[in-house]
């Protein structure tokens, strides 16, 4: 979170009490579904008001009205209960249960979250007894969490999420710290689009944290599943990665074929056949990348076989510096290579035969639901994707952006 304050300074309890009321109304019909006394509710509220030092709700007369950060922080409450999946579980259970899904070990765990390995313990073990299920079981000498645990962790993940957004919404509601976006950004999502969109919105929005988190699609997928990023942009995936994740297209980016300046097929532009370029060693990303998988499918498809890949490599200065000591040959989008052929280290030897593109997409979570700052920033990525470049030599490009490859 932006402001520094997490979940779990609270009392997962207390937050309930702050979402019953918002919804229900009153005091007395929270302690009902709550099944808690109205002094313990309203004493569960001011916690909650002191901790964040925000007024949550109006008290008059005839009841409690919510204030805007009440209404935000209740929505992230009543969606991170879900998750959880019982009431029962406590803050400290869900602590502790992280700590040890996150760290591998009740050791680690420890040191990490300062909590004392017999307090790990008993606090994974009324967890499991609280949901009727076992979450970790012994390795040899280690731990690993069951399949059980492994779904349990990735709730509770999610979970979190949903609070640091709460109290992040609510927290900006009241003037206070806004949220911070954390970003998934894949090989090649990275030439102009996302830095644009960033650009812009932190001029707009300069107190605002961005975190971006770099990749491969399939890490990064986990992440995003995990509640650890809240977004990720790159090639779009098909077939699609899951029901889980929603995938929305923002642009189609072309890609070229591109060599050393001197290659033994640079030359004055002309149409090459696949024939001549199946000769030369290429560098291109693991099987499976979009990239590749039409690559394979070029060759192919006028009866040939690809040629061989010896490097798999997804980093561009990487790729960079292979082509520019080796007659190898690689696809790349225009702008990820704008200044290399400035400076006249890399030359284009022209579009594949047929063509080539790919959707560029930005991916979230099927059930997400977008805080007001991510949300001003998704705007501005789409913005920026339908834009014309202009390079650092003021030259302008078409509507291009390096993606995933």
């Amino acid at each position: 979170m932006a402001s520094g304050l997490s979940p779990f300074s609270f009392n997962l309890r207390h937050l309930a009490a702050v979402a019953a009321v918002t919804h229900k109304g009153s005091v007395s019909a929270a302690a009902s579904t709550l099944h808690l006394t109205q002094p313990a509710v309203t004493q569960a509220i001011a916690r909650v008001e002191s901790i964040m030092d925000v007024q949550l709700f109006e008290r008059r007369t005839d009841g409690m009205t919510p204030l805007p950060p009440a209404m935000a922080l209740a929505e992230r409450v009543e969606q991170a209960a879900e998750l959880i999946g019982s009431r029962r579980v406590t803050m400290a259970q869900l602590r502790a249960f992280l700590a040890v899904a996150d760290s591998g070990s009740y050791a680690a765990a420890a040191a990490q979250s300062g909590l004392s390995q017999p307090t790990l313990h008993r606090a994974i073990g009324d967890l499991s007894l609280i949901l009727r299920r076992s979450l970790v079981e012994r390795r040899g000498r280690g731990i690993a969490l069951t399949d059980a645990g492994r779904r349990t962790a990735r709730n509770f993940r999610l979970a979190r999420t949903e609070l640091e957004a709460g109290l992040d919404e609510a927290l900006g509601q009241s003037g206070g710290v806004p949220a911070r976006i954390t970003i998934g950004a894949m090989p090649l999502s990275r030439a102009r689009v996302l830095p644009r969109a960033l650009a812009r919105f932190n001029t707009a929005f300069p107190a605002i944290e961005i975190v971006i988190v770099e990749g491969s699609h399939g890490e990064l997928a986990e992440s995003l599943r995990d509640g650890s990023i809240d977004m990720m942009v790159g090639a779009m995936r098909d077939p699609p990665p899951g029901p889980d994740l929603t995938q929305r297209p923002l642009f189609e980016d072309e890609v070229i074929i591109i060599a050393r300046a001197g290659h033994p097929e640079a030359g004055p532009a002309r149409d090459r056949p696949l024939s001549d370029l199946a000769g030369y060693a290429w560098i291109l990303p693991s099987p499976g990348a979009p990239l590749r998988t039409r690559f394979d499918e070029m060759f192919r498809t006028a009866g040939l076989a690809p040629p061989p890949v010896p490097i798999e490599c997804g980093s561009v200065m990487m790729i960079r510096e292979i082509l520019m000591q080796t007659d190898f040959l690689t696809l790349l989008s225009p702008d990820q290579v704008s200044v290399e052929q400035e400076a006249g280290w890399l030359v284009s030897l022209g579009a594949p035969p047929g063509g080539f593109s790919r959707a560029v997409a930005l991916t979230t979570r099927a059930q997400w639901r977008p805080a007001p700052a991510q949300a001003v920033f998704i705007a501005e990525l789409d913005r920026a994707a339908t834009e014309p470049f202009a390079s650092a030599y003021g030259t302008e490009r078409e509507q291009i952006c390096d993606s995933d490859r």
